[in-house]
């Protein structure tokens, strides 16, 4: 009983599978450039941002309740339906819920962990997206198999409880609904966390987030999101999307994350201008306060690796180091997401950015097919 049970699982996921193939397979050789914004706003700016450059918003976060995926309070179900106006005037706009984020689902492992969790919350979110007419789910479990929260509780076996979630949500949504999940751009999430060739033919995109790649708990500064690796910091963007490469992962399923925002390290020596030294975390900036914060009248000098292909500042009068995306970086990551042939670009978040000249302004610009 229990080998008739698991052929018709196998059998199952196959079909889906190659459903997905079928219904995608003809848009993608000419299939435009996703641009995939994560918001996490009420929606009462939404009008604001040039939302038709946009293939896709992920809003952020909805979370667990038991097993169901849950809209939490009045003002996350006002946004979701401001979101999903946006369809009137942009059809082709798709709005997706997204689970989690970090600190988001301190009981994914848990739920996930049982068939009936799976299925009760596959059933949730089905319901949530009939009844806010949106169109899809993105999946930001931070991280199945690895430490990643202080406190979150992990194991080996959620690698393939990752991989079971993904095969019933898919089975429950059929081809109407789209399926994606946020992945970490470092080496052991890449290692340990999804089984790649299992996973990847039943989603429709990987969000990687190849930004974070120093993050709160480093003790030395490096590059947010850089674009290259260097001799001394291999986790970068096109590390991972060549790790992801070699593994057999479709490039055409693989979005890269942008950041909009800066991390800052207090107690940075001057050496090599603040970059690969010791530091501590100390905040953010969201890049359309850059030019108030990081600027020459404060102390802040701007650099460029041209190794990495990445941005950074440092204020040597006060031992402050910033790493982040800039105009530049976003310009020559988005012609490497089109010169690879990949899905498209995403980043976090939008409302960080500026409402003119800002960097979803150079995404497009870069985009754009005949340059």
């Amino acid at each position: 009983m229990q080998t008739m049970k698991t052929l018709k699982n196998i059998i199952i996921t196959v079909f889906f599978a190659l459903l997905i193939g079928f219904s995608t397979f003809g848009q993608n050789a000419n299939k435009p450039m996703v641009v995939i914004a994560y918001y996490m706003g009420d929606g009462s700016n939404i009008n604001q941002y040039k939302t038709e450059y946009l293939t896709h918003i992920i809003y952020s976060f909805l979370h667990l309740k038991g097993n169901n995926f849950v809209v939490d309070n009045s003002v996350d179900s006002l946004a979701i339906t401001k979101l999903v106006a946006l369809k009137k005037t942009n059809p082709k706009l798709k709005i997706i819920l997204s689970l989690g984020g970090w600190g988001g689902c301190p009981s994914c492992t848990d739920v996930f962990s049982s068939e009936k969790g799976a299925k009760e919350f596959s059933q949730s979110v089905l319901s949530l997206l009939e009844t806010y007419r949106a169109d899809g789910l993105d999946l930001d479990w931070e991280y199945p198999a690895i430490a990643s929260n202080p406190g979150f509780s992990f194991k080996p076996e959620d690698k393939q409880n990752f991989t079971r979630l993904i095969n019933i949500l898919r089975q429950t949504f059929g081809s109407k609904y789209e399926l994606s999940f946020a992945a970490g751009g470092f080496k052991e999430f890449l290692d340990k966390s999804i089984e790649w060739q299992q996973v990847m033919p039943m989603v429709d995109y990987v969000n990687m987030m190849t930004y974070d790649l120093v993050n709160g708990y480093s003790k030395k500064t490096g590059h947010l999101t850089s674009l290259y690796s260097t001799s001394q910091q291999q986790e970068s963007t096109d590390f991972a999307v060549m790790y992801l490469d070699s593994i057999g992962v479709p490039m055409d399923k693989v979005v890269v994350g942008l950041a909009f925002y800066a991390r800052i390290f207090s107690g940075v020596e001057p050496e090599n201008n603040g970059l690969y030294q010791k530091g501590k975390f100390s905040g953010y900036e969201n890049y359309k306060d850059f030019d108030k914060k990081f600027n020459a009248e404060s102390g802040y000098l701007h650099y460029w690796d041209a190794s990495a292909k990445a941005p950074y500042a440092y204020n040597k009068e006060t031992k402050t180091f910033a790493t982040f995306d800039n105009l530049r970086s976003v310009y020559y990551k988005t012609k490497y997401v089109k010169t690879r042939k990949l899905a498209g670009v995403m980043f976090w978040e939008l409302s960080g950015d500026k409402l003119s000249g800002g960097l979803l302004d150079m995404i497009h610009e870069a985009g754009k097919d005949n340059e």
